[in-house]
């Protein structure tokens, strides 16, 4: 209902009678109760929009801990690695996220995708056909696009899609042992690791983040994020020590360390 306030023009010097009085500020106060509703409301329906909307590109200056592979230094690392075998494979299948909180499935769906490559399949997933009737018990897709996702549910979601996946919280194991773990893993294409991490403590604009690795250079003790926030930072190497204390931090919806995810037919 719209509502509409009148002011009379009367002389400064004839004082309004009380109840008149008492009307006129009740009916202003109904007004603008209702404009307050209304940009509520509104404020809701913008927060609702741009959840659902992909994000604008829009790429941010990178710390100088961090080299993008874009840049001649990166891609010289990346050609001297000799543990990049997973690279190929997920940069073949790389997903920028399509929501903002959708930096899970993007990560989900590469490496599901890469997994994949071997078997007889007529469609590959995106991030729509990445949530079937067995996620939808662990995690909505409504859920995810409002609050993200932990760690522990990325987990569930991809074994739903009958895939092995081991969960490794920082605060159970050492740098070095996520170190030699990761190093491992990217020596062959059977198997691929999620990295769940604080984007502060790399020095990047952001908090929780999820995305996958796809090298390590010996040389420089270095591994290769493929992040999959494209509009907003390139692929970046970043010193394994870096990482760690970006994964060594408190998730506040599981008030669990974030971590990351070894992923394996």
């Amino acid at each position: 209902m719209r509502h509409t306030t009148r002011f009379s023009q009367q002389s400064p010097n004839i004082k309004y009678r009380g109840n008149h009085h008492h009307s006129r500020v009740k009916q202003i106060a109904i007004t603008l109760s209702s404009v307050t509703g209304l940009v509520s409301l509104s404020g809701l329906s913008i927060v609702g929009y741009f959840a659902f909307v992909p994000p604008p590109v829009k790429r941010l200056p990178l710390p100088e801990n961090l080299i993008s592979l874009e840049s001649t230094v990166g891609k010289k690392i990346l050609s001297e690695s000799e543990i990049r075998a997973d690279y190929t494979l997920l940069n073949t299948y790389f997903q920028t996220q399509k929501r903002p909180a959708y930096c899970s499935v993007a990560s989900g769906v590469m490496v599901l995708n890469a997994l994949s490559k071997s078997e007889s399949i007529s469609q590959y997933l995106n991030q729509q056909t990445f949530f079937t009737s067995a996620t939808q018990g662990v995690r909505s897709p409504y859920l995810v696009t409002f609050l993200g996702m932990t760690l522990d549910d990325l987990a569930a979601l991809i074994r739903s899609h009958n895939r092995q996946v081991q969960v490794y919280h920082a605060s159970s194991i050492t740098l070095e042992q996520f170190r030699n773990q990761a190093k491992a893993n990217l020596k062959n294409e059977r198997d691929f690791i999620i990295v769940n991490y604080d984007r502060s403590q790399l020095g990047q604009d952001g908090k929780g983040h999820i995305s996958p690795l796809a090298a390590y250079s010996e040389k420089t003790d270095k591994f290769l994020i493929l992040d999959v926030s494209s509009y907003k930072y390139p692929p970046v190497w970043v010193s394994a020590s870096t990482l760690w204390k970006g994964m060594n931090t408190t998730d506040t919806i599981s008030q669990q360390t974030r971590g990351y995810l070894i992923v394996r037919k």
